[in-house]
């Protein structure tokens, strides 16, 4: 297969309040800001990027930030749960580190967990939002971010995977596995696990069924999208063509500033993305200055006064690289 995907790009969720959001992820988790900006669909909210230190693709979260907006709900047709990658040497640290910020975590720590034999912290930031640091072998092997709050040692790799709620799992499995180019790895319980066969983050997927659940409302505390990622426009275009001949309803090329995108829902109604690797993050920033300052698109910039006076103050945490 030549179009493929090479895991996942980014996950979008959605976030109330700005500053309460950079201090649960880049202060608490320890992520690099990597990009302070607004929503190109919507440049009167924050568009926040977190990941390792240049934000490479794998390691990307980012959130629209809507202060004020409704609680969503999570349930079928949705990513329920988004997984980090730590070395597995990190878990204790990371449950100190958690427990004496007030964090609640969803069970104890086994070892291993009864989850594909990896042991799990699975937890929720402040808006309700499913997370889980995963032990991962090869996140040992990653050199961590050293410029913020948390050691180097310790640092969050990147993504894990992301797990996917569906009322149905066979359509959605065909879709990755023929499409997107990823494997099969192994069954537990109702629960499918896939991966590309890539080196780096984020090459995890899990496709859960859930038919017990409700569908899932998008809003705070849940992800709006997941981007799979592709090394260049040729590989987006001719992956496109494709998705089209399959009858997907899907976006013509978007400009994101920092990759390009497409999207289109996958058969159980969750939001796909399929993003290019570059130009990346450090096209409009040196890598000193990333997230140190509000940066628009040019066709946003004749307008920044406005924009600026629309959104509301934020700050990085102090530890911070660039604070």
């Amino acid at each position: 297969m030549e179009a493929r995907a090479h895991g996942i790009h980014h996950v979008t969720a959605i976030a109330s309040d700005p500053q309460q959001n950079i201090d649960f992820y880049a202060g608490l988790l320890g992520l690099r800001l990597v990009k302070l900006t607004v929503n190109f669909d919507d440049p009167g909210a924050y568009h926040l990027y977190y990941g390792d230190e240049l934000g490479h693709p794998g390691t990307i979260l980012t959130f629209f930030a809507w202060p004020g907006a409704r609680r969503g709900r999570i349930g079928t047709g949705q990513v329920g749960v988004t997984s980090f990658a730590v070395p597995p040497a990190s878990l204790s640290y990371w449950r100190e580190r958690l427990t004496e910020h007030g964090v609640r975590l969803e069970g104890p720590l086994q070892e291993p967990a009864p989850h594909f034999d990896r042991p799990v912290l699975a937890f929720a930031d402040p808006d309700g939002l499913q997370l889980e640091l995963v032990a991962d072998e090869r996140a040992a092997d990653v050199p961590g971010w050293d410029g913020g709050p948390v050691p180097a040692e310790h640092a969050i790799r990147g993504l894990h995977g992301v797990t996917l709620l569906e009322e149905g799992d066979e359509l959605t499995d065909r879709l990755l596995r023929e499409t997107l180019g990823f494997e099969q790895l192994g069954q537990e319980g109702q629960s499918q696990r896939y991966a590309t066969p890539d080196a780096g983050p984020g090459l995890r997927v899990e496709v859960r069924t859930a038919s017990n659940l409700q569908p899932g409302i998008v809003a705070v505390g849940t992800v709006h999208h997941v981007a799979f990622r592709v090394p260049d426009d040729r590989t987006q275009l001719a992956l496109r063509a494709t998705l089209a001949g399959l009858r997907y309803d899907v976006t013509p090329v978007l400009d994101r500033q920092y990759f390009h995108s497409i999207y289109f829902r996958e058969p159980g109604g969750v939001l796909f993305e399929i993003a290019t690797d570059p130009p990346g993050f450090t096209t409009d920033e040196s890598p000193q200055e990333l997230g140190a300052h509000l940066k628009l698109p040019p066709w946003l910039e004749p307008h920044r006064r406005e924009i600026e006076r629309a959104l509301p103050p934020v700050r990085l945490p102090a530890g911070v690289l660039g604070r």
